[in-house]
């Protein structure tokens, strides 16, 4: 149609116009396509793959040079560097090598022991990864990633030798006798309680990490032997939880009110007739249950109920030992952590191994930090009460807070105590200081 008639004239303009804008816009694309790989090809080459001042930590980073010379010349210093004995690092590195060792590529992989010695490095003083690369000459943004993975190796070797909960009556009767001996509180399968990890607030997540303290946190919940060694600890809960939020939240306490732990069957205690449950201790902030004793908290007490909270006080107390002593080795605690919340949770959990692998090697050590008992049995606190520790979680948490059986254990537990059967020496006297 040569000369089409003027009504078609007007739609046969538009459809012209329509496949001239349509190959217009894709020339244009293809132009703009083309200009990216050019630009691409041009783009200028890396300088450097590595700094030239990290490629000299052979002759001037602390591992190659500062440590070998503390640990010929004064293992005091060396022990205050890395909050441990050389021997025990290089168990360390032993065991634990073979798990963060990577295979060599084009560039050489750095060493277990560069690797495990900043991560100790890391634990013991909170210093940030850009603080540490310039002490050890390794990249922070490496650092970022091995240290979290270290803290995973050393849990995952020492698990089942250190960490490990007791699952049957025979191995939770031991526990509970020792503090009978120890505490003078028999039946105690442990002591409980929480703290907060301060961390930097993890994107999209609003209020749910801040604390009623006010600053954002994950809560460290932990169970507590006699000898300051944790036989099972919950990492990772929000902040905003309560002590007892987390543990009605956790496994730990189906597992106790459903029987399911391996306590001992209900049997008397010593100079008794009468079956009585094995149990743990807690601070207020737990729900009295048959299986969870805490102190009486009236204003004005009966002297019967203040020797109870006195005796349960000692017993108690070895888990707020054992978050000092914890704290004070391991000083990243008591910073901010700038870590992500799955990475802070193998930091602490490396910590808690860490602590139970130095309670069983060195047990005398750091003893001169806890609390300790004079000779007319009054308690001077331990040194780690003078420095900074970690917050307690004491919100109000859901559930019930006390139950009929509970009560009715703890005040059997009162008569006991106040009996010739369960009495020591030292308590009235203790009471009336």
């Amino acid at each position: 149609m040569a000369n089409p008639p003027r009504h078609l004239r007007l739609p046969f303009l538009r459809l012209q116009l329509a496949e001239a804008r349509e190959r217009y816009l894709t020339i244009l694309a293809a132009l703009i396509a083309e200009e990216e790989r050019v630009r691409r090809r041009q783009r200028r080459r890396r300088r450097w793959w590595v700094r030239p001042w990290l490629e000299r930590r052979v002759m001037y980073g602390q591992y190659e040079t500062l440590m070998g010379e503390l640990e010929r010349e004064h293992e005091g210093d060396f022990k205050s560097f890395l909050r441990m004995e050389p021997a025990m690092f290089h168990e360390l590195l032993q065991r634990v090598g073979p798990r963060i060792e990577k295979p060599d590529t084009q560039r050489p992989p750095l060493k277990p022991g560069l690797k495990l010695a900043i991560t100790l490095r890391f634990l013991a003083t909170g210093n940030s990864y850009k603080s540490l690369a310039f002490d050890f000459r390794v990249a922070h943004n490496t650092i970022s990633l091995f240290v979290p993975e270290v803290c995973r190796a050393i849990l995952e070797e020492y698990r089942d030798e250190v960490f490990r909960t007791p699952r049957t009556p025979a191995e939770w009767a031991v526990v509970a006798q020792r503090f009978q001996d120890r505490w003078n509180f028999p039946h105690c399968c442990g002591a409980i309680d929480g703290k907060h990890i301060a961390i930097k607030k993890p994107p999209q997540t609003g209020t749910l990490y801040y604390n009623y303290k006010g600053f954002f946190s994950m809560v460290l919940l932990g169970v507590v032997d006699a000898d300051y060694k944790f036989l099972w600890a919950d990492v990772g809960s929000n902040g905003s939880a309560s002590d007892a939020g987390v543990f009605n939240g956790s496994v730990l306490e189906p597992a106790l009110r459903e029987g399911r732990l391996g306590f001992p069957q209900p049997d008397p205690l010593p100079n008794d007739d009468r079956d009585t449950p094995y149990f743990i201790v807690a601070d207020d902030a737990f729900p009295l249950r048959p299986y969870c004793m805490k102190p009486f908290s009236k204003r004005y007490m009966l002297r019967e109920e203040r020797i109870f909270n006195y005796r349960c006080s000692r017993a108690r107390r070895v888990v707020e030992n054992a978050f000092g002593i914890l704290a004070n080795r391991f000083r990243c605690l008591l910073t901010t952590m700038n870590t992500k919340p799955p990475a802070t949770v193998w930091i602490v959990t490396g910590c808690l191994t860490l602590h139970n692998i130095m309670r069983m090697r060195y047990p005398n050590l750091q003893n001169a930090d806890l609390d300790i008992e004079g000779d007319n049995h009054n308690i001077i606190p331990g040194a780690w009460r003078d420095g900074a520790v970690m917050a307690e979680v004491e919100a109000a948490g859901r559930g019930p807070r006390q139950t009929a059986e509970g009560k009715k254990q703890r005040h059997y537990l009162m008569k006991y105590f106040n009996s010739p059967a369960g009495s020591v020496p030292w308590q009235d006297a203790a009471i009336d200081r």
